[in-house]
């Protein structure tokens, strides 16, 4: 991945966007100058840019000098490169941000076309044509389409196919108060020129069978009713939103190169700014359904002679990072020796409570075994499985990978019995990561 590196510090569009993150920060309760968020808006702003800079990159300057010649294809279509002279490059791992609700989704990309007039163009050209629209603001359906007439035009084939594999956020149901269970919703978008034009035609037939893809269990068009729902009204809690905050996101569009009036932006400020005001610092202590700190233990005693290893596994959290304000989400496992059982309840809303912050992971799961702590009596180990967005779309972390971090206390840091028995009672691939 191409990296803007430091050339853009202390440029125009880099130092508005860094004003109208403040402005953010600031409405979530936050000092700006706090260690830890202090380079936050510079962190934003670089990403976001390096996010969105297909807004400035031609499709013409990648293709040219890479249409080769290949005398083995017919003047007009080809006959060469598998079925039906078909050419494909299949699972292609991008990542974009959803013009909706500007969180980011990722998606896999296959790309397929049939060569004609005695020439191919370089595979790599394909996948670097689909970043420079993944590079923007999108919808999928638009991508697709982009992808698929950008090839047409520069390469000019006999036909080009091009299908998106899509995940975004369910959000409703990352929500603190939602009773629903966190997840993505997975869309199957598909865009055709030339002899593709026809979706029932044999060139489809031979392109999709090349894929193997199951789609019989994929939305066949994106729904932002659906992934987006939560965010469509302007008050959160029955209060307005703060309009310092929609303006600054309507500020960052705009330096973005991107039109904030643009009928499918329109609502994209507020949508975005309720999404973020369910991370803000209320100072609010937690309650503990009835439980004290301190006080917790005699709550759970009961009449076991000895204390057992008690896990509650896969509490389900989402969260926002404070580095660069975008989310990471995973999985909660939690291990103590105690009487009985504390509530699942309970622990879920130490999770959520945690969770919904501008957080670190290795915060995250410190303060949650240390909250559990003061309830069962001090002997809490802590693993969480998480995924970040802002690792994967800047290239540092792949599709389907995980950090795990783990916080230890009492008998679980010096007995390291105790942390492998209870290691061992943990799931496989807990987080429901999209595509892998």
């Amino acid at each position: 991945m191409d990296d803007l590196g430091e050339g853009i510090e202390g440029q125009p569009e880099t130092l508005a966007i860094e004003d109208a993150v403040k402005v953010l920060l600031q409405g979530l309760g936050e000092d700006i100058n706090r260690e830890g968020i202090k380079k936050t808006p510079f962190r934003v702003a670089k990403a976001l840019r390096e996010a969105t800079k297909g807004y400035k990159q031609k499709v013409k300057d990648i293709v040219e000098g890479a249409l080769f010649p290949e005398a083995g294809l017919d003047a007009t279509v080809g006959n060469a490169g598998g079925a039906g002279g078909l050419v494909v490059v299949r699972d292609l791992d991008l990542f974009s941000y959803c013009e909706s609700c500007l969180l980011p989704f990722q998606f896999k990309c296959h790309v397929g076309y049939i060569p004609s007039g005695h020439r191919v163009v370089g595979l790599s050209k394909l996948s670097r044509v689909a970043d420079v629209f993944a590079k923007r603001l999108q919808d999928p359906q638009r991508l697709a389409d982009e992808v698929c007439s950008a090839l047409h035009r520069w390469i000019e084939p006999a036909g080009v196919a091009v299908v998106l594999e899509c995940w975004h956020p369910s959000l409703e149901s990352f929500l603190p108060d939602s009773n629903r269970k966190g997840g993505w919703s997975r869309v199957f978008v598909r865009s055709g020129s030339g002899v593709f034009d026809n979706v029932e035609g044999e060139s489809w037939n031979d392109f999709l069978s090349l894929l193997k893809l199951k789609t019989e269990n994929s939305t066949s068009s994106w729904s932002w009713s659906r992934s987006c729902a939560s965010l469509k009204v302007s008050s959160i809690n029955g209060q307005l939103l703060d309009s310092r905050m929609v303006a600054a996101v309507d500020s960052i569009l705009r330096c973005l190169g991107e039109d904030p009036v643009r009928e499918e932006l329109v609502g994209t400020p507020v949508r975005f700014v309720k999404w973020l005001m369910n991370f803000r610092n209320t100072g609010l202590e937690m309650k503990l359904n009835g439980f004290v700190y301190g006080r917790g233990v005699d709550s759970l005693k009961a009449n076991n002679k000895e204390e057992q290893l008690q896990t509650e596994v896969n509490l389900s959290f989402w969260s926002q990072c404070e580095h660069h304000l975008l989310p990471f989400y995973g999985v909660v496992h939690i291990g103590y020796f105690g009487f009985n059982r504390v509530p699942k309840s309970l622990l879920r809303s130490i999770v959520h409570f945690y969770g919904f912050k501008l957080q670190v992971q290795e915060r995250l799961t410190r303060q949650i075994a240390e909250v559990v702590s003061s309830l069962v009596g001090g002997d809490v180990m802590v693993v969480v499985e998480a995924a970040h967005t802002c690792m994967i779309s800047r290239g540092i972390e792949k599709f389907g990978s995980s950090t795990a971090t783990i916080a230890v206390l009492g008998r679980f840091s010096a007995d390291p019995g105790a942390r492998a028995m209870f290691v061992q009672s943990l799931p496989n691939s807990s987080i429901e990561l999209g595509p892998s």
